[in-house]
């Protein structure tokens, strides 16, 4: 495991520092692009402003598309895989200027949350060359407000570690259009279904049930992401749904948009 260069070793390639502990980098990254797994000295609020990434933990994995933001604590393992093009802005803090914060305890774990238009504007606004002292400091604290005030996620998928309750997760993973019955995966991985159910409960906090929609609609959102030709209603109908209508209702109940809303802004 390494310790990925930090802003301030970058500044020189022009990347820039507020001057009061938080730096800022702006890049883009192509799909297929791979950030092995890895972890920084300041904690950092990572934010496509176009495209969309998916970040995992040991905790899971989160699918971050348009419109969505992740905070991972300083030196905290994490990998990113860049599954449409993407326009990066990272929000870089020093451990020290966090724990000035009155707030700083929500911040000691990872997570996503949805990006309002404010915080979207705050963070653009941030990268403005022209900006004062006086402006990067307010902005800074318009950001942090936004942050400790958003509605968290429902893009994340967490991963079992108990080693049947995992193999089940993998299988679902590796193919999570398919109609995965617990039985059968109980079966495949050395368990009853009513193991297996209450494994995925304690170790997930998602009923099996659950998990596996979380997966499927993970699955369209890559879709989207990556296939500018793909149809709902072919999407939907791989992925098991019986009709585009129940497929937008799920869709829409993780992403808080319709399948082709999430397109436009893929």
């Amino acid at each position: 495991m390494t310790v990925a260069e930090t802003p301030l070793a970058a500044l020189l390639r022009g990347q820039r520092t507020t001057g009061d502990g938080i730096h800022l980098v702006a890049r883009a990254y192509k799909r297929g692009v791979r950030l092995d797994t890895h972890m920084h000295r300041e904690a950092q609020l990572v934010y496509a402003a176009k495209g969309t990434m998916q970040v995992t933990t040991p905790k899971g994995r989160w699918l971050v598309p348009p419109d969505r933001a992740v905070w991972v604590p300083a030196l905290f393992e994490h990998a990113i895989d860049v599954l449409a093009d993407i326009q990066m802005r990272t929000l870089y803090f020093d451990v020290a200027w966090l724990s000035r914060e009155k707030r700083s305890a929500s911040l000691a774990a990872e997570f996503v949350v949805r990006v309002s238009p404010l915080l979207h504007q705050a963070i653009l606004a941030l990268f403005d060359e022209r900006n004062t002292a006086d402006r990067t400091e307010l902005l800074v604290r318009l950001v942090m407000l936004e942050l400790h005030q958003a509605e968290d996620s429902a893009t994340f998928i967490p991963l079992p570690h108990e080693p049947r309750c995992r193999r089940a997760a993998d299988i679902v993973l590796g193919d999570p259009t398919g109609a995965h019955e617990i039985e059968t995966l109980a079966r495949a991985v050395g368990t009853s279904a009513r193991t297996l159910s209450r494994l995925f409960s304690s170790e997930t906090q998602l009923s099996f049930k659950t998990w596996c929609q979380r997966a499927r609609i993970a699955a369209a959102i890559e879709k989207l992401s990556t296939d500018a030709n793909v149809s709902v209603k072919q999407l939907a109908s791989d992925l098991g749904y019986a009709s585009v209508p129940a497929f937008s209702h799920a869709f829409r109940q993780v992403t808080g948009k319709t399948p082709t809303k999430f397109a436009e802004k893929a």
